[in-house]
């Protein structure tokens, strides 16, 4: 049995016509990444196959999912094949160039804020550069590091978490006036109900992701930094500032 999707991707794929095309993408990767194979994606929404194949290209599924695969249809329909090598070089190359940037960048003091910032609070998952909070001068350094270092024509999508009660139109406008982002587009608002758990006082205009668009390789970029920020010795003109943990 393929793996159950959360509720909302249910209900993102009953509204199909309404999404935009980057949301149907979104969601498309979304199932894919469930372990889903292409034939029970387009069971469930109308889209094609060279779209789909398109969409997930950069989606890896792991030995696990492709096992099942073949458990549920029997044949290898769906399994992927090993096309993506000359992807896989890439991938390299750019984790590659990224680690050699380091000794170059380690004294910028914003490429160093921005590179601990998402270490900290970034997306480590799901092969996209985004970044959730609730402090937009945090968010305003995310994006400001974003167009320094990674993609100086970033567009960026918005994504908010509110709670019922909260006025959603006013909080787009919040948001999009406060990140010196007018015209953003929003992807679908996570709207939390009441009488689950929500503290009282909650924040009027809720949580905001921030993400990029075409931002895998950004995010392939990002993570090499930060194992190389992980690796490196910090000092201070007096003495080491973190010693290396045993073992390294």
């Amino acid at each position: 049995m393929k793996p159950t999707p959360p509720a909302t991707l249910l209900a993102q794929a009953a509204g199909w016509e309404d999404l935009t095309r980057w949301e149907r993408a979104e969601l498309g990767r979304a199932l894919r990444r469930l372990g889903w194979s292409y034939g029970e994606i387009r069971d469930l929404v109308p889209v094609p196959k060279g779209t789909l194949s398109n969409w997930c290209r950069d989606i890896l599924l792991s030995a696990d999912q492709v096992t099942a695969i073949k458990d549920r249809t029997g044949s290898q329909v769906g399994v992927p094949r090993d096309t993506q090598h000359g992807r896989r070089r890439e991938v390299e190359q750019i984790r590659a160039s990224a680690t050699a940037e380091v000794p170059a960048l380690i004294d910028d003091p914003l490429w160093v804020a921005g590179t601990m910032l998402y270490w900290g609070e970034g997306a480590k998952r799901h092969r996209h550069l985004s970044m959730t909070n609730s402090d937009p001068e945090l968010l305003r350094i995310f994006i400001a590091w974003v167009r320094a270092y990674l993609q100086p024509d970033a567009v960026f999508v918005l994504s908010l978490h509110l709670h019922e009660g909260n006025d959603e139109s006013a909080a787009k406008d919040h948001w999009a006036s406060v990140l010196d982002l007018p015209g953003a587009q929003f992807w679908t608002t996570y709207m939390k109900p009441r009488g689950t758990g929500q503290r009282r006082n909650h924040l009027t205009h809720g949580i905001c992701r921030v993400f990029t668009r075409r931002g895998t390789d950004s995010w392939i970029r990002t993570l090499a930094w930060i194992e190389a920020l992980r690796g490196h010795h910090w000092t201070t003109k007096s003495q080491p500032l973190l010693s290396s943990r045993p073992g390294r």
